[in-house]
């Protein structure tokens, strides 16, 4: 089953963060059940990949002001159909950052939400099942910003709570912060 790999990320996510079992169990559920889980088309919801990219002293991490939610961001996208998520944010990060250079920091899964995205021309209100991977930028960090963002910012941990509120974003900092402890 193409859905078998991540089901196995979300399990070794799952036995990692017993404190997020409701979400894990949730994302799971709905892999599970929807053969489709990875096309866009679905209509209730679909799989999406994201990276949260630090820096290579891991001091900063790499922020989109999305253009089409007018918020800060990790950067991601649509899988479009493909079940390797990890290479959907390693896709994703490269487009629209303009950076080449990546490396995975530990293995698997680094954060999941579940979030509404309003109703927008013509597409219906839909739920992103978002699997996020810790990236590190290994070569250059002079970024593009492409169309699908007002801005792109590195910005240091401490200002991410300056630029969003969001809880999924705000806990993603408390994530790379507590990877960071000896």
């Amino acid at each position: 089953m193409h859905r078998q790999p991540l089901l196995d990320q979300l399990a070794a996510y799952a036995a990692k963060h017993p404190d997020e079992t409701e979400t894990v169990q949730r994302f799971a559920g709905f892999v599970a059940a929807e053969a489709d889980c990875f096309e866009r088309s679905l209509a209730i919801g679909h799989v999406t990949g994201s990276a949260w990219i630090v820096s290579a002293d891991g001091s900063q991490v790499l922020l989109t002001h999305h253009a089409k939610l007018d918020r800060w961001l990790q950067l991601g996208g649509h899988a479009d159909g493909d079940p390797d998520v990890l290479a959907v944010a390693l896709k994703e990060a490269r487009e629209e950052s303009g950076l080449s250079d990546f490396e995975p920091v530990g293995s698997g899964i680094f954060d999941l939400d579940i979030h509404p995205i309003p109703a927008r021309k013509g597409d219906p209100e839909h739920l992103h099942y978002d699997v996020r991977y810790l990236l590190r930028a290994t070569g250059s960090t002079a970024y593009t910003v492409s169309d699908e963002s007002h801005d792109l910012r590195w910005v240091p941990l401490d200002g991410v709570a300056e630029l969003t509120g969001e809880e999924s974003m705000l806990r993603m900092v408390e994530k790379w912060r507590i990877s960071l402890l000896p």
